[in-house]
């Protein structure tokens, strides 16, 4: 690295964006180039000093400044780039210009949000390896073997074709069954033989699911939907959502439209929302195109996997990228992106929870965008945004699948009423009714596959006192929230408790503290599900029946194996979280069982409805994959709730003209565009004073900019989480430039500076 830190003579400049959460300056620092690095480009990685101690920083050029523009005081004390990175990774015009974007909307420093792009594997170079290849030298000095093994390699040098030479060092050894290389480097000391060392990314592809996937004839719906964005490709940015009923064939019409792109010589991006999801799509994806590379992004992979993988799409070398939200960040070079897919596109999985808060779906638009390709959005249940813009702002063209895909049967849906089964159960803790129970046991007889929805893992929600008079719920000590009963071995009375906000582990009292009656475990969560379901049916052998969720796919190779044995039959009954409804495509499954369907209409939140909605339908689709009739059933205590009984009915269009009337009516999402500001301290006044500046300086702001709605300081649903106290406030929009350009505002007069005591959270999803 240089010495000098400044007044060398710099050739150039450019500004840089430094991994550090400096937000005072987010539009980048400008630094000079050094002799020796004149070929430094836009994209480039490098390593510069920051601060007062000049510690060295790593970050990327987002921009080549001329020296003219520079203010000549200032230009003499500007420091000097350090050097290139050691990781050696840059990043396309698109990507940076990316980021740019999401700083500016989501209010991010361009530091931070850039360090969240390149994934630490590749930072570290985590797989990197150094090889020797070995070649024939056209014009040696010494043509002497001094022993019969140097002959054997030379011999089978000269007799390999131009194209198959180099051969990599070790696999040149392995070849001729030579138990060292000894031979092969006396040969490059006479000079008989050429070493070149490349330095490449070792790692073991990662795993996916067999193939089941068959090229089909389109049906006459999806040759339209296919045929309307074929029209389209080649014509610049255009969006569109493709909303297709549960089987309709969504993955056909995304199939061709990839095939064309590929045919372009282009590549095409498509997210899925969970890591779940990806192995399967990916096998699909392989299958159909058999000599496509394809790139797989997401956080299920190895270090060296994610390394290698990233450093196939840079080179350009892949025709599909798939991942989950982050592969929005793919570095497909500039020109190269033709098409972006997003499946399941309402999914909240692909809004991150932390900064940068982005929406995947939204910046995929956004990247979309840049690229100047179509966006294709895909789901049974569109979100009410996407929705929205599609039959309201008319900003993306809607295409409609209302039919399943021949070969598929449609379900029949029945809502049972816990209120009426409650009064006919005999154990009160029992969570799965009479209907359920029997059509569970009709379905195993018949030798075919169940799935079963319990939307709330561990065993139960709460431990409390039995005595009403006494109320005592066991909370978390450091979140205003109830702990959440686990099990570490079913059947076994000793007991843990968790908190789902601050991961606080504790074992389970079994007297209450204040009365010292025997505690209870309230509501149901996925072990106790898996209890009841093993305890009614114990002729089935433990393997068959299997619980997916957060608890048990900590491991990735767990979740491709449960996946994978459910596909071939050997588990016959499947619970789980709403992983289970998301994308899964199984014949075999005759019935579907959501024991609670309330789960999400209890939340504080005026998304509950829709989510909920979306979570049934989803679900329910899952069966009636194969030629035999399926059944779901929906057990609620609300059998008349919109949501349940429209998500029951396949109605979404009809579910989602009353919910947007009811957000319009109360000035909501996705009517008018929101930010959340929550203000967060360890003292609960302190908290609040914080919430109360800053909406004091909101306020000063909200008479610029006209119909802008801005909300007192209140407690979050959750006041307290991990210790902080919690307060928000919240600020909508009649649209999103009015939003982005108040948050600007604020953002310049340090009114909301994103810290650790700030949060803000452009188009929140959830308002817990």
């Amino acid at each position: 690295m240089p010495g000098l830190l400044w007044n060398d003579t710099p050739i150039g400049y450019a500004r840089l964006a430094l991994e550090r959460g400096v937000d005072r300056y987010p539009d980048g620092l400008t630094y000079g180039i050094p002799e020796g690095l004149d070929t430094l480009a836009v994209g480039d990685r490098v390593v510069a000093p920051l601060g007062r101690g000049n510690t060295p920083t790593s970050g990327y050029i987002i921009e080549m400044v001329e020296k003219e523009t520079l203010d000549e005081a200032m230009a003499d004390r500007i420091k000097l780039i350090h050097d290139r990175d050691p990781s050696g990774a840059r990043l396309p015009r698109d990507v940076l210009e990316l980021a740019r974007w999401i700083s500016s909307y989501y209010v991010c420093p361009i530091g931070v949000t850039l360090a969240g792009i390149l994934p630490a594997a590749v930072k570290r170079g985590v797989g990197r390896v150094t090889r020797s290849w070995i070649d024939l030298n056209p014009d040696p000095t010494d043509q002497k073997t001094t022993s019969r093994q140097q002959a054997s390699v030379m011999e089978y040098m000269r007799g390999l074709d131009p194209e198959q030479r180099p051969v990599e060092l070790n696999e040149l050894a392995r070849q001729l069954g030579l138990g060292t290389t000894g031979p092969i480097k006396k040969l490059l000391e006479k000079g008989l033989l050429l070493q070149d060392r490349r330095t490449g990314i070792h790692a073991n592809a990662p795993g996916s699911l067999s193939s089941r996937t068959v090229q089909v004839e389109p049906t006459s719906e999806q040759l339209v939907v296919i045929n309307d964005v074929l029209e389209v490709l080649d014509k610049g940015f255009s969006q569109h959502l493709l909303f297709g009923v549960t089987g309709s064939g969504k993955t056909e019409v995304y199939m061709r439209l990839i095939e064309s792109v590929i045919n372009r010589g282009q590549c095409a991006l498509v997210l899925v929302p969970e890591i779940s999801l990806t192995p399967q799509t990916a096998s699909r994806l392989s299958g159909r195109f058999p000599g496509t590379e394809v790139a797989m992004l997401h956080s299920g992979l190895t270090a060296a996997q994610r390394n290698h993988q990233w450093n196939l799409v840079c080179q350009g070398q892949c025709g599909i990228v798939l991942g989950a939200r982050s592969a929005v960040f793919a570095p497909i070079p500039d020109g190269q992106l033709g098409l972006v897919i997003v499946d399941e596109e309402h999914d909240n999985s692909y809004k991150q929870d932390q900064a940068p808060r982005y929406n995947g779906r939204d910046v995929a638009i956004r990247r979309a965008q840049l690229a100047d390709c179509p966006i294709v959005l895909g789901s049974a249940t569109p979100s009410m945004e996407s929705w929205f813009n599609s039959v309201a702002r008319k900003r993306s063209t809607l295409h409609r699948l209302r039919h399943r895909a021949p070969g598929l049967t449609s379900p029949r849906v029945d809502i049972i009423d816990m209120t009426r089964q409650r009064r006919l159960m005999e154990d009160p803790q029992d969570q799965i009714s009479a209907p359920l129970s029997e059509a569970i046991g009709q379905v195993l007889a018949e030798d075919a596959q169940v799935l079963l929805l319990q939307n709330r893992r561990g065993y139960a929600s709460y431990i409390a006192c039995p005595d009403r008079n006494c109320g005592w719920i066991d909370t978390c000590e450091h979140c205003d929230a109830s702990l959440v009963c686990h099990s570490s071995t079913l059947g076994r009375s000793l007991k843990h408790l968790r908190c789902h906000h601050c991961q606080k582990q504790q074992l389970a009292r079994k007297t209450c503290p204040n009365c010292n009656r025997t505690v209870v475990m309230l509501g149901s969560g996925t072990q106790r599900i898996e209890e009841e379901v093993r305890r009614r049916w114990p002729h089935l052998q433990e393997d068959a029946v299997q619980r997916l969720d957060s608890d048990t796919t900590r491991g990735n190779d767990r979740l491709h194996r449960i996946l994978e044995e459910f596909g071939t039959g050997r588990i016959r009954i499947l619970l789980g979280t709403q992983m289970i409804a998301k994308g899964l495509d199984y014949p075999g499954v005759r019935l579907v069982g959501v024991i609670n369907a309330d789960t999400a209409l209890n939340v504080p939140d005026f998304r509950s409805s829709e989510r909920t909605y979306a979570l049934l339908a989803q679900v329910t689709g899952r069966c009636g994959r194969g030629l035999d009739q399926s059944t779901a059933l929906i057990q609620t205590y609300k059998p008349d709730s919109r949501a349940i009984r429209l998500a029951a009915a396949g109605a979404f269009e009809e579910f989602a003209r009353e919910e947007l009337a009811d957000r319009a009516a109360f000035e909501l999402p996705p009517c008018r565009r929101m930010a959340r500001i929550v203000a967060r301290e360890a003292d609960e006044t302190n908290a609040l004073t914080l919430a109360e500046r800053i909406h004091g300086g909101l306020q000063s702001l909200v008479g610029r900019y006209p119909d802008m709605l801005l909300t007192p300081p209140m407690p979050c649903p959750i006041a307290r989480i991990a210790g902080r106290y919690r307060f928000q406030v919240e600020l909508t929009a009649p649209d999103a430039p009015s939003l982005s350009a108040m948050i600007a505002a604020a953002r310049s007069m340090e009114i909301i500076l994103p810290s650790e005591n700030i949060v803000v959270d452009v188009d929140p999803v959830s308002l817990l």
